[in-house]
């Protein structure tokens, strides 16, 4: 019989209707993890391409004021005017955070928040699809990316992670591209409610019976799929009767002003604070492909995703020195606005990184400018740091160990001192 991998386990359990992305407490086998005081590096996809020059503006910048509409523009007078940000990467340059974005400016005034703009893929892909894959895998060229078939996390956790049962989780429907490769990673969209077992203890007794008694490869990756989901429902706390007890935040955070991303934000919260092992999380808050109506629908974007992240770093509070939150998109957009209000795919975007032991308060990477001149094809905001930069001082940081190998042909020239 040929080797088959957990992934495909659980595409074949999945086809056959048994959900796998929300497995029981089995009794079958024991599973506890220690509590530990290793950081947890926690990715935040921005899916569609956020539009960087609309989150954080050169406001006073003359090039950009003649290049777009002021509602595709932070601008720095008025009632909509943004929070300026110190520290900018041009001292001339008045940046100004988006003017929903109020608890990401005091995380950045609290020296916790870093901004890292004019960031990206060196590669000149506009393709959602390409840039996603290239980032997720970790490399810079289409070269590259077709001889990878594993994540830049996935690599990451495998070379230098510690052992555990379950060194990382998915807040979403999939596992995410970063992972991929790695096989003590779980998907789960909501883990609020626990992971209750989709069809019953009958389906669990039988499931266990078959796997726990098929030898090799196939049934190891069996038991793993099973067995990793309960390490997650075990302490959910539950009442007397079994329901599981709403989650609730420390020092009086409110996830309220969350929106659409509160449940994956409470998740990834509770995640942290059952210490189970994981060494990384994923989530993904996508609508960012904004090539019509961007102002209105930026706005809607840019508020929860705040507001969220505020609460969620008072939530834990407890945890900020082993936290570190890194913001990731898979590309920018054009300078210039298009005729539906919105802008189209470009080049360079804005990352951020969040973290108790980062130095924030400030931006890292080099400002190239907006003149047609300074423009890549005359139409984007340069790339002048490579995400990969980012990710390896990140990595450095959260393994205590080189991490430039991680990322295959990329010549890594030292940190920008995000820590």
């Amino acid at each position: 019989m040929p080797q088959m991998t957990r992934r495909q386990i659980l595409k074949a359990l999945a086809a056959a209707g048994v959900s796998t992305a929300a497995l029981p407490m089995i009794r079958h086998m024991a599973f506890a993890a220690e509590a530990s005081d290793k950081p947890i590096l926690i990715v935040l996809h921005l899916r569609g391409g956020c539009d960087g020059l609309n989150f954080i503006s050169p406001a006073n910048d003359p090039d950009f004021i003649a290049a777009r509409a002021s509602d595709l523009r932070v601008l720095d007078d008025g009632k909509d005017a943004g929070y300026s940000l110190a520290n900018g990467p041009a001292a001339h340059i008045d940046f100004r955070l988006h003017a929903l974005a109020g608890g990401l400016s005091e995380l950045y005034k609290q020296g916790n928040l870093a901004f890292i703009h004019a960031c990206g893929l060196t590669d000149a892909t506009r393709s959602h699809f390409i840039a996603t894959d290239m980032i997720e895998s970790g490399v810079g060229s289409d070269a590259d990316l077709t001889r990878m078939e594993s994540g830049w996390l996935a690599r990451a956790l495998m070379e230098h992670g510690s052992p555990a049962a379950l060194q990382a989780i998915a807040v979403s429907g999939d596992i995410a591209g970063d992972l991929h490769g790695l096989n003590n990673v779980l998907a789960a969209p909501d883990v609020n409610n626990g992971l209750p077992f989709v069809g019953g203890a009958n389906v669990s007794t039988a499931l266990w019976s078959m796997y726990g008694n098929t030898p090799g490869p196939v049934g190891e990756a069996g038991k793993l799929a099973l067995q990793l989901p309960t390490i997650i429902d075990q302490k959910v706390i539950r009442d007397a009767q079994g329901h599981t007890i709403p989650y609730q935040p420390d020092n009086g955070a409110s996830y309220d002003k969350a929106g659409g991303l509160a449940n994956t934000l409470k998740s990834v919260a509770r995640l942290v604070k059952m210490d189970v092992g994981l060494q990384a999380i994923t989530m993904d808050y996508g609508g960012w492909d904004t090539h019509e109506y961007q102002a209105g629908r930026f706005r809607n974007l840019v508020e929860p995703m705040s507001n969220g992240l505020a609460a969620f770093w008072n939530d834990l509070s407890a945890y900020h020195n082993r936290l570190v939150v890194v913001g990731i998109t898979e590309f920018g957009r054009r300078l210039r606005g298009n005729k539906s209000g919105g802008t189209d795919h470009g080049r360079a975007g804005v990352s951020f990184v969040l973290g108790g032991r980062a130095n924030g308060g400030k931006f890292y990477g080099q400002w190239p400018g907006l003149s047609s001149a300074q423009l890549d094809e005359g139409v984007d905001l340069a790339v002048t740091t490579d995400y990969r930069r980012i990710l390896t001082e990140v990595l450095d940081h959260v393994n205590g160990q080189k991490n430039a190998a991680i990322f295959p042909n990329y010549h890594y020239t030292g940190g920008l001192g995000i820590f």
